[in-house]
């Protein structure tokens, strides 16, 4: 192929693969701008006649639309950071020492994340109810830190094990102790990794349902997937409400994804270390 051309259709699969994937997101922007309730309509343009932001405003006035962002911020932040804390350490643990039942430890990991998400909600409902828990905050991060430890703590553990042993020896030679070592220079270098797994229990509680349709009952309390499924009722839907607050509910994600986005590089550790 011509080199002049490669180019050419490398952006132009580019511009086509974006086209794709931001397509549904404009419909669904669409539909919440459309007058009235409906979602089925012949009209393809992205802003058909008659649009306007009413749904936005009544999904701000006529519901605890705000309230439920709230909720739902704060037992994903909560649940992202002690998922992190938690996994970074015990990941550590599993990487640098040798203990009995490490390998046993690490298969069970493993194991549990094979367990279909439906099979848990009846073992963390008597937890969090033996707890006194339930429609908490503190049961909800409880019951999403424990679902997303283990594939976090494999996530840290594989990049725990490319960083070389030298630089923390290194470090132990200058003076620091081995805690100083994890935190000064394990933690730094494993910044992609602390990133992906941010990300990933950040995403898994922002979206998750079924374990907040049980735990949660007072509307205050809901998170926003709780929320926005109180506006589908049994004979009609309020389509321009539900899909403005599911562009709304895209923002925060999109913003850490970007944020944290520089991170997601590995490779941070090639050349501290001479072979």
């Amino acid at each position: 192929m011509n080199k002049k051309l490669k180019p050419f259709f490398l952006h132009l699969f580019i511009i086509i693969a974006v086209i794709i994937a931001t397509y549904p997101l404009i419909r669904i922007f669409s539909v919440s701008i459309r007058p009235g309730d409906r979602i089925i309509s012949t009209d393809l343009s992205i802003i058909p006649d008659g649009a306007s932001f009413i749904s936005y405003i009544k999904l701000f006035k006529e519901t605890y639309f705000l309230r439920w962002i709230f909720n739902s911020l704060l037992i994903t932040f909560a649940t992202s950071f002690i998922g992190v804390s938690l996994a970074s350490t015990a990941a550590y643990a599993f990487s640098r020492y040798r203990f009995v039942g490490k390998k046993w430890g690490l298969q069970l990991l493993l194991l549990s994340q094979m367990i279909p998400a439906g099979m848990l909600i009846l073992p963390l409902y008597l937890m969090i109810m033996k707890l006194n828990l339930i429609n908490t905050y503190l049961g909800m991060v409880i019951a999403y830190s424990v679902s997303s430890l283990p594939f976090s703590i494999w996530i840290l553990k594989g990049y725990y094990d490319t960083i070389p042993h030298s630089l923390e020896e290194a470090a132990m030679v200058d003076g620091a102790n081995e805690l100083q070592a994890f935190y000064r220079i394990i933690l730094p270098l494993s910044t992609p990794a602390l990133s992906i797994t941010f990300l990933f229990n950040f995403t898994t509680a922002w979206n998750e349902y079924l374990v907040a349709r049980v735990v949660l009952y007072n509307p205050q309390n809901y998170t926003w997937t709780l929320g926005l499924f109180e506006l589908q009722g049994q004979f009609i839907t309020q389509w321009g409400m539900f899909t403005a607050g599911s562009i709304i509910i895209t923002i925060p994600v999109l913003l850490i994804f970007l944020y944290s986005s520089k991170w997601l590089v590995s490779g941070l550790t090639l050349g501290s270390v001479k072979g």
